[in-house]
């Protein structure tokens, strides 16, 4: 029998920084209404992090947020990754970082034009059958 391991990214992302502003030209609309900024979008067709099994198997629950650095391809440094905030057990916060040379994303936009940015993004470990009691995070 084959045990299914579900790790639930969430595809949204915060972003920290981007890069800088391109110029403008005269009479071009500065009020916000352009573009903007797009986030990175996370492109695995499936989740790229293991659930650690000792915590499946206790149906242990938890969040990882994880600072990442995508370059203006798209591509993760993964060296720069860092947890922002960790989950309470090693386990989960090993695994998300683990996860990250695999992720790919579309890169993030600004005014429509690829640039590398720095970004928050949340992993979330959710068991099919819920915590036994209380779990964690």
């Amino acid at each position: 029998m084959t045990t299914r391991w579900t790790t639930w990214l969430v595809v949204g992302s915060v972003p920290l920084a981007c890069g800088g502003d391109a110029p403008r030209s005269p009479g071009e609309d500065t009020s916000g209404a352009s573009r903007g900024f797009e986030a990175p979008v996370l492109m695995n067709p499936e989740a790229p992090v293991r659930y650690p099994a000792t915590l499946y198997n206790s149906r242990t629950d938890g969040s990882v947020v994880l600072r990442l650095y995508v370059n203006e391809a798209g591509t993760v440094i993964p060296e720069s990754t860092r947890v922002a905030e960790g989950s309470g057990q090693a386990a989960f916060d090993s695994a998300a970082v683990a996860g990250v040379p695999a992720m790919r994303f579309a890169p993030a936009r600004r005014d429509g034009l690829p640039v590398a940015t720095l970004f928050l993004q949340p992993v979330h470990f959710r068991h099919p059958q819920g915590p036994v009691s209380g779990g964690g995070r």
